[in-house]
């Protein structure tokens, strides 16, 4: 530190802390983009991508499998048959009425409470 730097005259005192916060908010930013995009851009990132990658392409197989064999089984066609009954009842109007009323009426619901949740948030 130079003796220039000690003897200039500082902003005023409500001036200062607020450059101080700005300057440090802006280096905090520039920092975390600079970690995230190092984690991004590391090799290990990009072999725990290719793990993640490989193992749910795996387990879609493996689903797939599964869903095949248990549709091929008793239980399974049973499951087919009702499964066809229940979409041969929702292709009727009044069926599918009911449904979207009952659904909209549990979202306009949802809504409502996470409109008072969030207002609570805002008011504590």
């Amino acid at each position: 530190m130079t003796d220039e730097t000690q003897t200039e005259t500082p902003p005023s005192g409500e001036e200062q802390p607020l450059n101080e916060l700005a300057e440090e908010l802006r280096a905090l930013g520039q920092n975390l983009q600079a970690a995230l995009r190092a984690a991004w851009e590391s090799e290990e990132h990009k072999k725990v991508k290719t793990d993640i990658q490989n193992g749910l392409k795996d387990l879609t197989q493996t689903l797939n499998q599964a869903a095949k064999d248990f549709g091929e089984t008793p239980t399974g066609q049973t499951l087919k048959a009702d499964i066809e009954d229940f979409k041969q009842r929702m292709n009727r109007d009044e069926v599918r009425k009911k449904v979207r009323s009952d659904v909209a009426s549990a979202l306009h619901t949802v809504n409502a409470e996470l409109q008072k949740a969030a207002q609570r948030h805002k008011e504590s």
